[in-house]
């Protein structure tokens, strides 16, 4: 969607989606947060697997938060197509919080207690790390990309506004 003035620039967003936009990131950060404790907390305590156990509990519903709240908020048409596409890789950072959430409870029922006291509780939560750890990677890289390009667009319509003032 463009503006009149500028075909190529999009129409700003409304002030209600502005707030709603707050909301969504406040979400996300909330879910990323039961994200962190959820698979720091364990570390903890590696012999206790009633520990471990406990704080799935607590990584499962941050992922699904995070996850919701990336699949509402890429969907705003008034921004530009290379934004929403950065928006849509934070969802695939949600995608894989939510395997590695299944590895945890797949591993649990898969791994006996006498295995895990064997093999340790890495064993047990290895694929929930790897899954954990690209999701934080693919959230990082989206979230730099995401804001150097805010910024420069920022700056282009800042740019945009100056010459058609200039003009008058």
């Amino acid at each position: 969607m463009a503006t009149a003035k500028n075909p190529k620039s999009p129409a700003p967003a409304p002030k209600g989606l502005a707030r709603s936009r707050k909301a969504i990131e406040a979400a996300a950060t909330f879910g990323l947060i039961l994200i962190a404790v959820g698979i720091a907390a364990p570390f903890t305590d590696l012999l206790n697997f009633d520990y471990i156990r406990f704080f799935k509990w607590i990584y499962a519903p941050g992922a699904l938060i995070f996850t919701v709240a990336r699949i509402v908020g890429s969907t705003d048409p008034s921004e530009s197509l290379r934004i929403r596409r950065l928006r849509r890789l934070e969802f695939w950072a949600g995608v894989s919080f939510c395997i590695g959430v299944f590895f945890w409870f797949y591993n649990e029922d898969r791994y006996s207690d006498f295995l895990i006291l064997d093999a340790g509780a890495m064993s047990y939560l290895r694929e929930t790390v790897y899954f954990t750890l690209a999701g934080a990677l693919i959230q990082v890289i989206a979230v730099a990309a995401l804001s150097r390009r805010l910024k420069k667009e920022a700056e282009g319509n800042k740019d945009n506004k100056d010459k058609e003032a200039g003009k008058k």
